[in-house]
């Protein structure tokens, strides 16, 4: 009999590697293979074998989903084409008139796609400090129907309490939905602290090889996978028989590549919190994080993503984006190479420059995102680069 890979008999890493998948039954092939087909036969009208059309289902991308929702502790998993197609399909759940509470500081994607896309659609945007249970609470009004949670936040790294959120959402019938894609599953899993929604873009860890593009969606309540059943089936912006084949085949090193960049990042952020050339660094694993406590508490590790400051101003953060040599100057996060970039000029430029500036994510501000390459090598690397700058 096959195992059904219950998370309470079998750990993170055997789930990784077998959960939603079995072996083909036509060739015994251990590896889900990639159904490129877009239609499948009916033995009779409706009759099928769970199948009828790759926009609404295709079995290698329900083995990445359920294997995904299995690491999420959820039980409904949804692959898109990206992590925006994700968080367009998850606003829809919404209709006009509604009212979202979301994080001040976020992706910039997500910002725009709410600020300059779906507002004009008839939904309502507050944009708050979500480090405050209070200061959601304050924001709700009598139509909020969504809070939209980036936890840790992105570039500024503050920490929302995932769990106290959630339960004053739910006392409001408010849908709670977190972007876990920062820390991956393997670090943080919001359904377990009472989340409705966890949301994210599998281009960055769990994919973590900088190849594909990529998004999901996993939830607990059936009415709710039903909905973003329907949803994503409508809207079309299913992920491909291929992207899921690749991205599942990442998540089976998910939990090796996260102990490494969770090892790397921690090493990296005392480093710059010593160099005379860093003004400060903020990394939720350094006891200096305001919210290093909480970071204990709803986190089982701290990742690869670090923001700091040079001092210098934009001229010192130039020249050090342009010296490094093992780091990559480029957009995007989470993949086994480490990447680096400038925030304001870069993957943050769609922000208001006055949102910007109250948010802190000002020209000497820097993120890092650390790869899991050998550590002495990016240690040097940087060491090189800031005395240059």
């Amino acid at each position: 009999m096959k195992a059904d890979w219950n998370q309470k008999e079998f750990g993170f890493e055997t789930r990784a590697i077998h959960a939603g998948q079995k072996p083909d039954p036509t060739t015994g092939a251990i590896m889900t293979p990639i159904y490129l087909s877009s239609t499948f036969v009916q033995e009779s009208p409706g009759v099928h074998k769970g199948y009828e059309y790759s926009r609404t289902s295709n079995p290698t991308r329900k083995a990445y989903e359920d294997c995904l929702a299995n690491l999420e502790s959820g039980k409904f998993g949804f692959a898109f084409t990206s992590g925006c197609a994700a968080s367009t399909t998850a606003l829809h759940l919404l209709k006009a008139g509604d009212h979202v509470i979301a994080s001040d500081d976020m992706y910039g994607g997500s910002f725009r796609l709410m600020d300059k896309v779906i507002r004009h659609n008839g939904i309502e945007f507050s944009f708050v400090d979500l480090t405050s249970v209070e200061a959601f609470k304050s924001a709700i009004r009598p139509n909020t129907k969504m809070v939209w949670i980036e936890t840790p936040t992105n570039p500024t790294m503050k920490l929302v309490d995932i769990k106290r959120t959630a339960q004053a959402a739910r006392a409001k019938n408010i849908l709670s939905l977190v972007d876990n894609t920062f820390m991956s599953p393997y670090f943080q899993r919001p359904l377990e602290l009472g989340a409705d929604i966890v949301l994210h873009s599998t281009t960055k860890y769990i994919n973590g090889h900088s190849d594909i593009v990529g998004g999901a969606l996993i939830v607990n309540d059936q009415e709710l996978a039903n909905k973003l059943a329907f949803l994503s089936n409508s809207m079309g912006g299913a992920c491909s028989a291929f992207d899921a084949f690749v991205s599942m085949r990442s998540l089976k090193t998910l939990a090796l590549r996260m102990r490494q960049h969770d090892q790397n990042g921690r090493a990296i952020a005392e480093f710059l919190s010593k160099n005379a050339k860093v003004e400060r660094v903020v990394y939720p694993g350094l006891p200096s994080h305001p919210q290093h406590a909480l970071a204990k508490e709803q986190m089982h590790g701290f990742g690869g993503m670090i923001t700091f400051y040079i001092k210098g101003g934009l001229p010192a953060a130039r020249m050090f984006l342009e010296s490094v040599r093992v780091f990559s100057l480029a957009e995007s996060l989470g993949g086994v190479e480490s990447l680096i970039e400038h925030p304001a000029i870069m993957t943050h430029a769609s922000v208001p420059p006055e949102n910007r500036k109250a948010l802190g994510i000002d020209d000497g501000m820097i993120r890092l995102s650390v790869g899991v390459e050998n550590l002495e090598d990016l240690l040097r690397d940087l060491t090189q680069a800031l005395d240059k700058a």
